[in-house]
């Protein structure tokens, strides 16, 4: 199982549209930003499961908070008409909190500036779309009966073969790997942003 698959493959026009019109966008900007929060959002999963603590934590997390339900109807989800019991499974803030760190606006700097989405908009999407990549992991963890080594394989899985056909994905890592100082394009200056860009539109 490849978690990105899974993610792009709930990406249906529907669910496009009705994410562009949430955060007043196109749909090419809305894809190429949503493609590029997937990537950046699974890499950093797969780095915080590569410590114990790590993986016991996700693992609680998603036994928690996150059974993958909200796939089931991630239009009702969208337009909060279907929206889960636990409201830690829709928080999508508090899972970038998690997820992230001190790195989300150096991921939002990048997703902004490689999709064309001002940061304002792409700050927005990345909160829609959190609870979908969360669930999507408690999807394949209920699935496959995953333990915490089980998840780490998944993930890490998932980034190496991304990794094989997308330059992007170096260029994501020494974002999370920032010296946090909040200007995201020091940190990846000369690594070719148009190329990014591109290759976030054409997934």
């Amino acid at each position: 199982m490849n978690i990105l698959d899974l993610l792009q493959g709930q990406m249906s026009d529907g669910v496009v549209e009705q994410l562009s019109n949430q955060i007043r966008s196109d749909k090419e900007r809305t894809t190429a930003a949503a493609n590029g929060i997937f990537a950046t959002l699974v890499s950093a999963l797969s780095r915080n499961v590569a410590s114990p603590q790590g993986g016991s934590a996700l693992l609680g997390a998603l036994d928690r908070d996150h059974d993958g339900s909200v796939l089931d109807d991630i239009m009702g989800f969208l337009s909060a008409g279907n929206r889960p019991a636990n409201t830690r499974a829709a928080n999508g803030l508090g899972i970038l909190d998690h997820v992230l760190g001190g790195k989300t606006d150096n991921v939002v700097q990048m997703v902004s500036k490689s999709s064309g989405l001002d940061l304002l908009k792409t700050g927005q999407l990345m909160q829609l779309l959190a609870p979908m990549v969360m669930g999507a992991l408690g999807k394949a963890k209920r699935q496959e009966n995953l333990d915490a080594g089980g998840l780490a394989g998944l993930l890490s899985g998932t980034v190496s073969k991304a990794s094989q056909g997308r330059q992007d994905m170096g260029i994501i890592a020494k974002v999370l790997d920032a010296d946090g100082d909040g200007n995201v394009m020091d940190d990846i200056a000369g690594m070719g942003m148009k190329m990014l860009g591109n290759m976030f539109k054409n997934r």
